[in-house]
């Protein structure tokens, strides 16, 4: 299906490559060495960059190994060749042929699995990294010890249908969001993402959302400007199999005042996936401020540690 492989074996902190076919994969140990084997899916648009040092630094207390990537068409992973593109929302109603599946981008997560000698991981998705961690494991049950989605849609629903799960509020602010394309724009830009994610009255400011710029910077990307490339990943179509095929261990986390997707789709994802625990954290938003880390790497240990407390299952011969 893939050829896999690793440019380098370069430290933490450096970027690494693993192949899914012609499409390289950008990923990076961010800590833990020895712990137990996390992958970090992250969301729509945006590169491994934008998860918060802080939650990394509080899972990897907690006795993780925690490695993150970029999906394809962000940070530092292959982008697809420009074409005709409207905007991420307008990808749900195209029916021109995506130019790629949602089954790439799972074999993508496989392929870094691959490229570190993970033969499972715990995963851990927000918001579309939530939707695509879904589908990992209904893809690759065999490569994944537990799944926490956080933020996340479930991946049943297509089209026009995820719409119902979406505040279109916060959509209508994101299209009027236009700023120079600067380095003190992207930070202006980043910021502006932020507050519009973050729950109403949260205090977001310019330190919440500075280590994304600058990391992004110094690698020369700006994943969360690409509307092109969103629009893209949003329109990648799923043809595999329903929640119900999931069999890792699985927690779905979401705020209650997650400005942009409803509760529902987190309660509607814990009613699909056979025992799946819910967990809605009151106020909470959409955006990973400070506040939870540390809820949510407790969460995210005890899941991993239920899994290890569970008796081995005896196969018949």
């Amino acid at each position: 299906m893939f050829a896999n492989d690793v440019c380098n074996r370069l430290g933490v902190g450096m970027p690494r490559f693993a192949y899914n076919d012609e499409i390289q994969i950008a990923f990076e140990d961010l800590g833990g060495a020895g712990g137990d084997p996390l992958l970090l899916v992250m969301g729509l648009g945006t590169s491994r960059f934008w998860w918060p040092d802080g939650l990394v630094d509080e899972l990897v207390h907690r006795g993780f190994h925690v490695v993150a990537y970029d999906h394809r068409d962000a940070g530092q992973s292959t982008h697809l060749p420009g074409r005709r593109e409207g905007p991420p929302v307008a990808a749900l109603l195209r029916h021109a042929p995506p130019a790629y599946s949602a089954e790439d981008l799972t074999d993508d997560a496989v392929a870094v699995l691959d490229a570190l000698g993970w033969e499972r991981a715990h995963l851990f998705g927000h918001s579309m990294g939530g939707l695509v961690a879904q589908r990992i494991a209904i893809r690759h049950p065999q490569r994944v010890h537990t799944l926490t989605t956080s933020s996340a849609v479930p991946s049943d629903v297509k089209g026009l249908r995820v719409l119902r799960y979406l505040r279109l509020a916060p959509l209508a602010r994101f299209a009027r969001l236009h700023y120079p394309e600067t380095p003190q724009g992207n930070l202006a830009l980043a910021l502006a993402v932020a507050r519009i994610l973050a729950a109403p009255g949260q205090h977001i400011d310019e330190y919440d959302v500075r280590a994304f710029v600058d990391k992004e910077a110094a690698h020369q990307v700006a994943s969360f400007r690409d509307q092109k490339a969103q629009s893209r990943q949003i329109g990648a179509k799923w043809r595999g199999g329903p929640l119900a095929r999931i069999t890792a261990p699985s927690l779905v986390l979401h705020g209650l005042r997650d400005p942009l997707l409803r509760v529902s789709a987190a309660r509607d994802i814990a009613g699909a996936v056979p025992g799946a625990r819910l967990r809605v954290l009151p106020g909470v938003g959409h955006f990973l401020v400070g506040d939870v880390w540390a809820a949510y790497a407790d969460e995210l240990r005890a899941l991993a540690d239920h899994v290890h407390d569970q008796p081995p299952t005896l196969c018949e011969d």
